[in-house]
């Protein structure tokens, strides 16, 4: 979606007149205008964001047709907008409203936007959602300024919402053919499932210009030595008990077999905490990481069934069509996980969202290095360490192969993509307000 600016006036008198003042940082806002809460760490854009997961975590609450990222990329629009909107030094997303106080409650209109945005699109979860704003907001004092960021907080998740609420992410899927032939995605064994979200590259994006803007080329042929050795390694490292993989490996391919999504924003939150971001950073932050994620799920989807190719398993079990000779077939081949994801194979979620990521934090923290420990979606009580973001992301995207799941060839790609994406957010949205785009007062 091409990034639309909504300038509008406020008309409530009592969010006009007060001379700009800067508002402090997060960690200081039991004292900022007071706008904060008690707790200097407890923040509003990780809390929200924990509360997003755990309801994408509980069975049957994500519409198995809407895509989750979709949803955090609202929230964190939503939150980013409503936040700016008082500390304007950054571009908005998407809202700008007129006549804000720089004294405005920051926090409250964080902790408001992202109630209200998470109400709307989890409406059964209202009386937890209720009692988690309820129970935040007494941390704030009551004040004026208090009132304005709940008034503020509530008018930008109603803007973001009313943007996306024709964004194509509500059509039915017309129903999927699936190809015939060599290097054609097919239903995979063992439990044969219907493909999903073919429809989703025909959602609005958050940021790009199209889907297709970074659609990459084709999948290796068949008959290529390329194609020979990705099929063989994940022939071999991928299958069910593998001897060829070390324990590790296996481990590996395990541990990172969840929503890749959910595992980068705990990351960034882990990243948040440790750094003690602002209110206004962290906002900023997590907008760009699931803009980027939301824009990348629309743009591989768009790749994946363009190109409609094979999953391992099916291609391992038919490698007697594929006309190479340097591939033999397994017909009882399984992957290490058991079951394979129901969409093709080309290019590879865990590379492009990992990809993003990492591109994301390292940009936004202006380095790599960070010691930090992954838990896993899928694994309780198993958690691995990082000293990097590039490693944990070098990790993600490899441990499809070792899952059974995708060729090399698919992550590449992947990781290509994913970096072009996460590139063209960071460069043209949320980007610092020049001198010349603020008004007198504020310079």
């Amino acid at each position: 979606m091409r990034k639309l600016l909504l300038t509008l006036s406020l008309l409530c008198a009592s969010l006009t007149g007060y001379a700009a003042s800067p508002t402090g940082g997060f960690n200081n806002r039991a004292n900022q205008n007071t706008s904060g809460a008690a707790d200097p760490l407890l923040d509003p854009v990780v809390e929200w964001n924990r509360a997003l997961l755990v309801i994408v975590r509980t069975p049957g609450a994500q519409s198995a047709t809407i895509h989750p990222t979709r949803s955090f990329a609202i929230l964190h629009a939503a939150i980013y907008d409503a936040v700016n909107n008082i500390d304007r030094t950054h571009r908005p997303y998407l809202v700008r409203f007129a006549g804000i106080s720089r004294k405005a409650s920051e926090v409250a209109a964080a902790d408001v936007a992202g109630h209200d945005v998470l109400v709307a699109l989890y409406p059964a979860f209202q009386t937890t959602l209720d009692a988690q704003l309820e129970e935040m907001l007494a941390a704030i004092p009551a004040s004026t300024h208090k009132d304005q960021g709940l008034k503020l907080g509530g008018m930008v998740a109603d803007a973001i919402l009313d943007a996306r609420s024709d964004d194509g992410s509500s059509v039915t899927p017309a129903p999927f053919v699936f190809g015939s032939g060599p290097g054609k995605f097919q239903s995979t064994p063992p439990n044969f499932p219907a493909p999903q979200f073919t429809e989703w590259s025909r959602v609005t994006p958050f940021a790009l210009l199209s889907a297709s803007q970074f659609r990459p080329g084709p999948p290796p042929e068949l008959t290529s030595p390329r194609y020979s050795r990705v099929f063989n390694e994940v022939k071999s490292l991928g299958i069910e008990s593998s001897t060829s993989a070390t324990a590790d490996q296996a481990l590996t391919g395990r541990f990172w077999n969840g929503a890749i999504q959910n595992y980068w924003n705990e990351i960034a939150q882990t990243a948040a905490l440790e750094h003690k971001l602002s209110l206004p950073e962290s906002a900023r932050l997590f907008a760009l990481l699931n803009l980027a994620f939301a824009d990348d799920v629309i743009a591989f989807y768009d790749a994946k069934y363009t190109y409609n190719f094979w999953r391992p398993v099916t291609a391992i079990r038919a490698a007697d069509t594929d006309k190479n000779p340097n591939t033999n077939v397994n017909a009882n081949w399984l992957p290490e996980v058991g079951k394979t994801t129901p969409d093709p194979a080309y290019p590879g979620a865990h590379a492009v969202i990992s990809a993003s990521g990492a591109f994301v934090l390292k940009s936004f923290f202006r380095r790599d290095r960070f010691n930090f420990k992954v838990t896993s979606e899928v694994l309780p009580g198993v958690e691995r360490s990082f000293t990097s973001f590039s490693a944990a992301e070098h990790e993600a995207t490899l441990s499809r192969i070792f899952a059974g799941v995708h060729f090399r060839s698919d992550l590449t790609t992947g990781s290509e993509l994913g970096e072009d994406v996460a590139d063209f957010v960071f460069d043209h949205f949320l980007q610092p307000r020049d001198r010349d785009e603020r008004p007198e007062r504020e310079r």
